[in-house]
């Protein structure tokens, strides 16, 4: 099935355990299934490791200790792809996306945005969710280096101009107030436009 062209997509990126998952399903479930998709750059790319690696995808893939034990080294191999195809992951991604609204949930690198901006310069706004070190030691964060000191955790902490920043602290109200005022509604006008 060919990719549709979208009429908006929402480039998330945030710090590990900032809820940039949390965030983007609950948009996906506010706008709904028929009208915006989630993609994520990090799927193609684990399911090539998990193949060339031998690993089991399904591990991979969660929350758990078993993506824990191969990040750094999945990391520097997802670099090694990229440097040869800056645009590899993203195209793997999009590939089949028939919704109008795509929510890309995991942008960690400036050459992700900027292959988007490329491809769909009208389309792609960039939402960043943040959490304080606080917030994110309680959802189980700790740091590691070589992992959160990396490009994959830092690549967009400068250089960015962000469309939407989005404070995500577990004050559920708050985060819903921040959603409504701005992005679900330009999210819905653009699902309408024919």
């Amino acid at each position: 099935m060919a990719t549709v062209e979208p009429k908006l997509i929402l480039l998330f990126s945030g710090k590990r355990k900032s809820g940039k998952d949390y965030v983007t399903d609950l948009i996906h479930q506010r706008l709904g299934p028929d009208v915006c998709c989630i993609l994520r750059l990090s799927g193609p790319l684990k399911q090539q490791y998990a193949q060339d690696h031998g690993l089991d995808l399904a591990e991979l893939m969660g929350p758990g200790e078993y993506k824990e034990k191969y990040r750094a080294d999945m990391i520097q191999w997802g670099e090694n792809q990229r440097e040869k195809d800056p645009g590899v992951f993203c195209r793997l991604a999009i590939k089949g996306a028939q919704q109008p609204i795509w929510i890309v949930s995991d942008a960690r690198r400036l050459s992700d945005l900027q292959w988007f901006w490329r491809v769909y310069p009208s389309q792609s706004r960039c939402v960043r969710v943040e959490a304080s070190e606080e917030t994110r030691r309680e959802r189980g964060w700790e740091f590691t280096a070589g992992i959160d000191d990396a490009e994959s955790e830092c690549g967009l902490d400068q250089g960015v101009n962000f469309d939407w920043i989005i404070k995500n602290e577990g004050d559920g109200s708050h985060l819903e107030e921040q959603l409504a005022t701005g992005l679900l509604s330009i999210a819905k006008e653009k699902a309408k436009e024919n």
